[in-house]
């Protein structure tokens, strides 16, 4: 199976999920909100750089060559970090200021949604394949207009 050029190996992308669950949960259970910084700056270092460092470590991690795991469609992957991103921002932002109940939930959410997609059901797939969907309706009711 080879890999297409714009995808991210599965074991990558689970590696980031796992990563954003156990930092939440820590997060949650220790108190020390700076937990989630991990996942949060790796995040956006991989949105704004294109270099994840959670994902570039466990690279090295791999037992076989990345183009024969299952791939993962780059932009995709790319679309949920930006929520999963948004989300800790604004947990972290959250218990920075003592909105605990705005920061639990954020933090909640955004491991939950990691922790969905690992057991199977990426729920920012489902959100970006109906964005997608109404995006093109609404271009052609436009065009239809016309």
């Amino acid at each position: 199976m080879s890999k297409p050029l714009n995808s991210i190996p599965r074991p990558l992308v689970r590696t980031n999920q796992w990563v954003i669950v156990i930092s939440s949960v820590l997060a949650l259970t220790t108190g020390n909100y700076w937990i989630l910084l991990l996942p949060l700056l790796s995040g956006l270092s991989g949105l704004l750089f294109h270099v994840n460092p959670v994902m570039y470590l466990a690279k090295f991690l791999l037992r076989h060559p990345a183009n024969t795991y299952i791939p993962e469609d780059k932009d995709q992957q790319k679309f949920n970090q930006t929520i999963a991103v948004s989300c800790l921002t604004i947990a972290f932002i959250s218990f920075l200021l003592q909105w605990t109940l705005i920061a639990i939930i954020f933090t909640v959410i955004v491991a939950l949604a990691a922790f969905i997609a690992i057991l199977g059901f990426c729920i920012g797939c489902f959100i970006h394949f109906h964005w997608s969907q109404y995006r093109q309706r609404k271009i052609q009711a436009q065009s239809q207009s016309k």
